[in-house]
């Protein structure tokens, strides 16, 4: 099988489980149709994102068990039913059981199949091609934008959660037909395709419970943790920093939404791409200190339209190198034999960061607010100065370290 075929189905996959980040388009609709406080409404996309990140444990240990094929395909039926039932929601408890449990559980039962199949078939692309694999994830909110759009402008918001579950069903069922994972052989000789010296020293495959005995996951999980953490804090709140601190009007902030995304997008791939070239400690460093001097430059600088524009998409390019470069770095350091249940307990700093930085940016001012998250930017690279890799045996050796740190 061509490898590049498994990063197709990638893509399609995860354009079409990032439309989660579109959810600020149903706000309104909801509000103005039942007539719900916009507080609750909102909290439906908390919950999404937590049921979705907790699921990512489940479906990482499955999918190293049974193939990413079968998983992502579950996963893919239980967001479109998810959305099909949530076009019948006619309470809160509803919406958030349908699209919020439901659907999150779909999306996080999915989005680690891709990931995990990607990192397997590329070890010598790991950066570039998990970036590729969550592209896609960063782009769905805009390419899902005007389809949102055009059907509730067209048919309503309930009818608009229908027709999507239809189409989320069929692509990313489709896209899950063409995961696989590789060859055995592959997986116990990860320098095979390897074209440059860049590589990294030998370690051994871990186990879920072996990586938690290691003081090292808990090093990248709070530098995973915080640094998603700000770029959440940034983006939740985009259009009213750009109202409150850039004193533009709201049409003009709310570019800062497209803004975003492109840039999150081009994060996960370009600083994907570096970090095969530099070192994944390296490349976090670089962007923990790019997001530390622009989150000093908002809190203290003068801002106005261009600045703002340029900020925020710094922060969002930074965001999305974090959720390219995790996967990658949690290979690096246990292998990639259960890099599907490894990552999915990584991953859970995401979900709690979902919760925790728009609640800091809710509960005191925006100035107050990024020099908190500068301080952990800063602290995490102090733990990413002295993090290495984990103790392995010489038995266990199997794969390479200059990706790890050159």
């Amino acid at each position: 099988m061509n490898r590049w075929f498994v990063v197709l189905g990638a893509i399609i996959i995860q354009i079409n489980l990032g439309a989660v980040y579109a959810w600020s388009l149903f706000n309104q609709p909801l509000i103005n149709k039942f007539g719900w406080a916009r507080e609750d409404v909102v909290f439906t996309f908390s919950i999404t994102i937590a049921v979705f990140a907790f699921f990512t444990i489940f479906a990482g240990r499955l999918q190293d068990k049974i193939g990413p094929r079968w998983v992502a395909t579950i996963g893919g039926i239980l967001l479109g039913i998810g959305l099909i039932l949530s076009s019948q929601a006619t309470t809160l408890f509803q919406l958030y059981l349908f699209y919020g449990v439901i659907g999150g559980a779909g999306i996080g039962m999915t989005y680690v199949c891709p990931l995990s199949a990607c990192v397997k078939w590329f070890p010598d692309k790991r950066g570039l091609i998990s970036g590729l694999a969550v592209a896609g994830f960063g782009l769905g909110g805009l390419v899902y934008q005007p389809v949102i759009t055009g059907l509730i402008n067209m048919t309503g918001v309930s009818n608009t959660f229908l027709y999507l579950g239809f189409i989320y069903l069929f692509f990313v069922v489709a896209g899950a037909q063409l995961l696989k994972n590789p060859p055995s052989a592959l997986l116990t000789n990860e320098t095979k395709h390897a074209n440059s010296v860049k590589l990294i020293k030998p370690t051994r495959q871990f186990s879920p419970k072996e990586m938690l005995r290691t003081h090292q996951f808990y090093l990248l999980w709070f530098m995973f943790l915080f640094g998603t953490m700000t770029g959440l804090m940034v983006i939740s709140f985009a259009v009213d920093i750009g109202v409150e601190v850039a004193g533009v009007n709201i049409e003009k902030a709310a570019n800062a939404v497209m803004v975003i995304a492109i840039f999150n997008a081009a994060g996960r791939i370009i600083l994907g791409n570096i970090s095969d070239r530099f070192g994944r400690i390296n490349t976090l460093i670089f962007i923990y200190i790019l997001t530390t001097l622009v989150l000093l430059f908002m809190s203290f600088g003068t801002m106005n339209y261009t600045l703002f524009l340029v900020s925020v998409s710094i922060i969002g390019f930074g965001f999305g190198g974090f959720l390219s470069l995790f996967p990658s770095v949690t290979a690096d350091f246990y292998g990639t034999k259960n890099i599907g249940s490894n990552y999915g307990l990584m991953y859970q700093a995401y979900g709690i960061s979902a919760f925790v930085g728009p609640f800091v940016l809710n509960a005191i001012s925006f100035t107050q607010a990024f020099i908190i998250a500068s301080l952990f930017c800063v602290l995490s690279i102090l733990m990413a100065k002295v993090i290495k890799l984990p103790e392995h045996t010489k038995s266990q050796r199997i794969v390479t370290e200059e990706a790890y740190e050159k």
